[in-house]
């Protein structure tokens, strides 16, 4: 039950990241570096952040809850991983390097994202793992895609 709490908040959490970032985005003329300014750090906090601790600190549930083996080193590194994107967002966000640095941050993340995304896919696939935190992977990874190629390309316009 815990795990799938820390699932819900994740969704809402990236789902408030979208509506502030698309508000603030279009609250005049449109700026896409506003938007993604808001929308970068609070994604990454709110997935790689939480899905870092459910892993570090709840990792034999987590495995559980999507079907995997529990226990293993590779899951604690997964995690430690996690959590460097989130800090590594904030570290970007709040010493204010700039749009290109938080860009930076959300790419390598979203290359993790797309990796980690496939895995899951390939485990639905291989192993009919159909668990819920197993098969969501791909179509989180989508949605996100979409929500953020709007802001990108009006960025690099």
């Amino acid at each position: 039950m815990f795990i799938q709490l820390l699932d819900i908040l994740r969704i809402a959490l990236v789902g408030i990241a979208f509506y502030v970032g698309y508000d603030q985005g279009f609250a005049d003329t449109y700026d896409p570096v506003v938007q993604l300014h808001i929308m970068i750090p609070l994604v990454i906090v709110a997935i790689a952040g939480i899905s870092g601790i459910e892993g570090l600190f709840f990792g034999r549930k987590a495995a559980l809850a999507k079907g995997y083996e529990t226990g293993s080193n590779y899951q604690k590194q997964s995690a430690i991983a996690l959590l460097s994107y989130a800090f590594g967002s904030l570290l970007v966000y709040f010493a204010d390097w700039g749009i290109y640095a938080e860009l930076a941050v959300l790419f390598i993340f979203f290359f993790f994202f797309t990796f980690s995304a496939a895995n899951h896919a390939l485990e639905a696939i291989r192993h009919k793992n159909y668990k819920w935190q197993n098969i969501n992977r791909p179509f989180i990874l989508l949605l996100l895609l979409a929500g953020f190629v709007y802001p990108i390309i009006m960025f690099f316009r």
